[in-house]
């Protein structure tokens, strides 16, 4: 199994001269290694240096990315990204064996071996830190100030199907909260895949393949392009998202069901969407989605208004602009929810793990 040691950063980030410091991190290529891939043009953002609007919602990432250096926290998140992407490269256009954790809810044995090289790449750079993975739950030390969400297929539908999009995303916190981020999302379709690459780092901005981003200055929700996503269970939270999804269908210019969290909180962040909500995620799901958004002038909270935490049950991430009018209709029904005794306490928390909240 191929290794992805990187040496340690020697240079501190308040070393550098200001205009550095808020660079990204190398963009780490994926090579394509599914049929055809070779052919197909990787896809850029465009830059944007619209300004950030105020905000009155909290901010959810870190304040800083803690005694690890930016640079060097984002290069091993994008190496083991990179990692986890390449297998999941490899097998999409093969067969899949399929098994199931419930009557809709797919793993297949790329999750796993995605999940098992991004550890590998974690754990060989940081020896102490804790690791909260889709598929294997929580390994490490748990009074480590870093947490890793791993999500090492998030779309695994999609991806049984070959159908866009599915992604890997990895969220560090530190002491709770967001620090850095990237997800790689596989765009395209059957015999034509291929990558884009988004990344973040607290207070260093948004970038998809090496250019910065910026969310949509769209400021109207009848002029908005919507994304949602629905859980595996029937219940009154769908019903709820149901009612909530043909709401906003009547108001804005459509709403969209994807079916990767990760990958549609990126396109907030790319200003190719204005929002995003849903109820019952994991933090696997919402860890480097919200970070991305924030970093590319968005906001988040969860769906209620209140201040978020990425072990909370709902989010709701926006360009800002449009933000206040969703609550306008997403927090009545959350409140209807509670009211009936929906749980919307955190939904975990590792015991012991330090937090700034």
């Amino acid at each position: 199994m191929a290794r992805y040691l990187l040496p340690s950063t020697t240079t501190a980030v308040s070393s550098l001269p200001r205009d550095a410091r808020t660079s990204p991190a190398p963009f780490l290529a994926l090579r394509g290694l599914a049929s055809r891939s070779k052919q197909a043009r990787p896809i850029m953002a465009v830059a944007s240096e619209q300004p950030t609007a105020p905000s009155k919602f909290p901010k959810v990432a870190a304040p800083t990315t803690g005694p690890i250096p930016a640079d060097e926290l984002l290069g091993v998140i994008q190496a083991a990204a990179k990692a986890g992407a390449e297998v999941v490269m490899e097998a999409v256009n093969k067969p899949r064996n399929i098994q199931y954790k419930g009557t809709a809810d797919l793993v297949t044995d790329t999750d796993k071996l995605s999940e098992s090289v991004i550890l590998e790449v974690v754990t060989k750079n940081f020896k102490d830190h804790l690791i909260l993975g889709e598929e294997g739950g929580i390994i490490g030390d748990s009074l480590s100030e870093y947490l890793w969400c791993i999500d090492p297929l998030d779309g695994t539908t999609n991806f049984a199907h070959g159908y866009p999009s599915f992604s890997v995303s990895i969220g560090v916190l530190f002491r709770g909260k967001p620090a850095a981020a990237t997800v790689v999302e596989f765009c395209g379709g059957p015999m034509c895949w291929s990558t884009r690459t988004i990344s973040a780092s607290s207070g260093n901005g948004a970038y998809c393949n090496g250019q910065k981003i910026h969310v949509s200055p769209t400021d109207k929700v009848e002029q908005s392009l919507l994304v949602t996503g629905f859980g595996y269970e029937h219940d009154d939270p769908w019903l709820t998202n149901i009612n909530l999804f043909k709401e906003f269908t009547d108001i804005s210019r459509g709403v969209r069901r994807l079916g990767s969290a990760a990958a549609d909180m990126s396109h907030v962040g790319l200003g190719i969407t204005e929002a995003y909500w849903e109820y019952r995620l994991k933090p696997w799901d919402m860890a480097a989605g919200v970070l991305i958004v924030e970093e590319a002038g968005g906001v988040v909270s969860r769906m209620d208004g209140g201040e978020y935490t990425v072990f909370d049950r709902s989010v709701l991430v926006s360009n800002g602009a449009v933000h206040e009018q969703l609550l306008d209709r997403i927090r009545p029904a959350t409140e209807d929810l509670k009211k009936k005794g929906i749980d919307f306490s955190l939904w975990f928390k590792p015991d012991k793990y330090p937090t700034d909240f």
